[in-house]
Order: C-alpha cells, then sequence, then structure tokens
C-alpha cells in the first residue's frame, strides 16, 4: 500500500489500523522484542556486575546496545534494503535468538558475554529501519501516523515491563532471563513469517557500490529542505527527552534526598514514557489530520518549554509533571512529524533514510546526557539549572526551525518528486 493519497480530515480508528493483517503481526513481534530486550539487559547488567563488582563493566552491557548506532548502522542499514523486508526481518530475528541463547550458556565469562551482546545489537539498527521502512507498505494515510503512535507508545510500557521482569528474575536466574529474550526473538521469527506477506525489494534507485549507497541516504536527508528540517526538529526534541530519565538518579538525589530517594528515581524516570504515551494516543487518535499537521511546529517549540521552568529549582512533584508535560508533547511530534517524513521518501531510501535519523537519535542522546552531565560537574549550579538553560538554548533553535519551517507547497512538491522517482522503477522479488 502508498502513503501517497492526501490524509482525510478524520483520523483513523484503532480498528482500521489492526485491520491489516501485516500491521498486526509486525506490532506483536516488535512488542515481544521490546520486551525481551528490555529484559535481558535488565538481567545482562546485573550478571555482569555480580562476576566483576565492577559498576562501569555492568554499566557497559546496558549501553553496549547503542555502540552499532553510532559505528556501523548506516552501512548495516544500506545492506539490509537490498533484500526483501520479510527476509531481513525473520534474519535478524532467528540470528538474535541464537546470539542470545549463547549469551546464556552457564561459564560464560563477562568478557564473552559483553561480546555475545554487542553481536546481537549489530543486528537491532537493520531490523528496527527495515520495520519502520515496511510500515508505510503496509498502512496508508492517517493509518500509518496512528499506527506509528501505536508502536512508538507501546515501547515505553514493554519496556519498563521488561525491566521489571529482568530485574525480578537478576537477583536469582539472570541467564533465565537471557533465555527468555531468545524466546521472543524465536517468537517474533514465526509471527513475522506467518503473518506478514511477501513484500518485494523496493527498487526506487539503480544499486551502486554498498559506500555510495550509504552517502546516498545521508545526501537524500539533509539535502532535501523538507526533510532535513523534519530531521533538525526530531534531533533537537530528542536532546531535551532524554534529559528527565537520563539524569534521573542525580536529579532525584537533588530535589529528594533520603529515604525515598529511590523512589523519587523512578518516578522521574517514568514521568516521561507515562506522558508520550498519553500525548501519542491524544494527539493522533483525537486529533483530525490536518490540524495535527498544522500543530507540528507548536508541539516543536513546546518540548524543550516543558522544562524550561526547571531553572527555578522546582520540587519532586514539578520535576515530575514537567517530564510528563515533555513527554506528552514529545509523543504527539514524532508520529506527526514521522508521518510528513516519509510522505517525502522515495521508496528506495526509506530504510537508509530511517537509518539516519535513529542513528542520529542515539548519538544526539547520548551526547546531550554527557554534556549536561559535565556541565553539572563544571557550573557550581544546581542539575534543576542545567536541564532548564539546556531546554532554554533547545528552544531558541527550535524557534528557528518554526520560522523556517516549510509551507504546505513545499511539502506538497516533496510529496511530487517522491513520487515521480517512484515511476520509472518496477517493485521486483
Amino acid at each position: 500500500m502508498s502513503v501517497r493519497r492526501p490524509l482525510d480530515d478524520r483520523p483513523a480508528t484503532f480498528r482500521e489500523v489492526f485491520a491489516s493483517r501485516d500491521f498486526r503481526y509486525l506490532y506483536a513481534a516488535s512488542t515481544l522484542s521490546w520486551i525481551g530486550d528490555a529484559l535481558a539487559r535488565a538481567a545482562a547488567t546485573a550478571l555482569i556486575y555480580r562476576a566483576t563488582g565492577s559498576v562501569v563493566a555492568s554499566a557497559a552491557g546496558f549501553a553496549i546496545s547503542y555502540v552499532p548506532w553510532l559505528i556501523g548502522a548506516p552501512v548495516l542499514v544500506a545492506l539490509a534494503e537490498r533484500y526483501p523486508a520479510r527476509r531481513t526481518l525473520v534474519g535478524c530475528d532467528l540470528a538474535r535468538m541464537a546470539l542470545m541463547a549463547m549469551a546464556a550458556l552457564p561459564g560464560l565469562p563477562p568478557a564473552g558475554l559483553l561480546i555475545v551482546l554487542l553481536a546481537a545489537a549489530t543486528l537491532t539498527p537493520p531490523f528496527e529501519a527495515v520495520r519502520s521502512a515496511t510500515l508505510p507498505r503496509v498502512l496508508d494515510g492517517d493509518r500509518y501516523v496512528v499506527g506509528l503512535a501505536l508502536n512508538t507508545t507501546t515501547a515505553q510500557p514493554a519496556q519498563v515491563l521488561g525491566y521489571l521482569l529482568g530485574a525480578a528474575l537478576a537477583a536469582h536466574h539472570p541467564r533465565t532471563a537471557l533465555l527468555l529474550n531468545a524466546l521472543t526473538f524465536g517468537l517474533s521469527a514465526l509471527l513475522i513469517r506467518t503473518g506478514v506477506r511477501w513484500l518485494p525489494t523496493v527498487r526506487g534507485a539503480r544499486r551502486q557500490a554498498l559506500s555510495t549507497e550509504m552517502v546516498a541516504g545521508f545526501r537524500l536527508v539533509f539535502g532535501t529542505p523538507v526533510l532535513r528540517i523534519i530531521a533538525i526538529t526530531v534531533f533537537t526534541a530528542v536532546t531535551v527527552v532524554i534529559l528527565p530519565e537520563g539524569l534521573a538518579a542525580p536529579w532525584a538525589a537533588e530535589v529528594s534526598p533520603g529515604p525515598h530517594q529511590g523512589w523519587a528515581q523512578g518516578a522521574i524516570m517514568i514521568s516521561v514514557p507515562v506522558g508520550y504515551f498519553l500525548g501519542g494516543l491524544l494527539f493522533t487518535r483525537l486529533t483530525p489530520p490536518g490540524v495535527r499537521t498544522r500543530m507540528v511546529r507548536i508541539l516543536a517549540v513546546t518540548v524543550p518549554v516543558s522544562l524550561i521552568p526547571a531553572i527555578l529549582a522546582p520540587n519532586l512533584a514539578t520535576v515530575v509533571a514537567l517530564g510528563f508535560g515533555c513527554g506528552m508533547f514529545m509523543g504527539g511530534l514524532v508520529p506527526s512529524s514521522n508521518g510528513l517524513f516519509v510522505q517525502a521518501l522515495p521508496d528506495g531510501y526509506r530504510a537508509r533514510a530511517f537509518g539516519v535519523v535513529q542513528s542520529g537519535i542515539q548519538l544526539l542522546q547520548g551526547a546531550a546526557l554527557l554534556a549536561a552531565a559535565t556541565l553539572t560537574q563544571w557550573l557550581p549550579v544546581p542539575l534543576s539549572f542545567v536541564v532548564g538553560a539546556w531546554s532554554a538554548v533547545a528552544l531558541v533553535i527550535m524557534i528557528g526551525v518554526s520560522l523556517r519551517w516549510p509551507t504546505p507547497q513545499a511539502f506538497a512538491d516533496a510529496r511530487d518528486a517522491a513520487n515521480r522517482a517512484n515511476q520509472p522503477d518496477t517493485p521486483t522479488v
């Protein structure tokens, strides 16, 4: 199916989205994978810490899943795009199943576990990029935007559930948790293989050398004005929304020192995903598509605005409320901007373009956390002030982006250009 038809004024319903068999199975497979990933991450960090006693080694077990996004993701995504979507998705799941089963082997040393975890994480970028590129092929019009919102909002509670299960098993049976993760990958592969139809490789452009295709993905995203402005908007927003979750521990120590500090950390951490979940449903399910598209610029500005009051060193309840608001506005921004983004993409570049954006998101989230933490160490100001000031700088960027936001005609021209790029080629298996 195509997303090229104009969006009507009525939001798509969940019933219409789940009417797609392909989406139902992709959604179920993705949810299983998200739960399993979080479960394994919690168990792996506990297993490594128990074996080494090193906080650094334990943190490496958590952070290693981000490494492929920062190093080889563009190449892996360009390679994955050469094969039919279902084959790529099933292949990645089966390989990750085997690797996670290997990680659960008794006697595997911490260094070996880290290597296996890295190998499994290497398959995440191509899987996620191809899955993202597949959604607009199985959902059209506003069904795609609502379906994307369902995916992104479900990922939040799935992650929380995975962490809870992983933490519960980590105390006595961490390797069982790794085996359960392997099982989720196996079930995901089965769901995709049996429930998602064979989608032939999209050849919107002549195949070239792998490095050339990788560069072409970057050139398309950052060389196309409409795509570039959307990418900058999302990149700026993620550097803000990650702060409450990533800095929750020191922020909780600042606003709620004492015996309840752990509960305070948890409240701050979940404020963003809870807000994201509700915001995604509110803005995509209850807001007409035309209104939603016009709200993208407003939502982009409200993401940093929501955390600027942190400069005033608020109490815990206010910090949680600020994180909730930031997550809610982000939950409305991402599906809407993604809907605009995908319409301006030629079919043959979808996976690469999504890979570029997802890699940028991972890199900038890590960089933002590191920079904010470093500023807190260097400057004689509380963490709350750093978060608020960081958000104020992001607001200046967002205002600049909003002032340069493309006109409706520019978006229409970009959609027409993508359509023209698709015309000469016929999909092949």
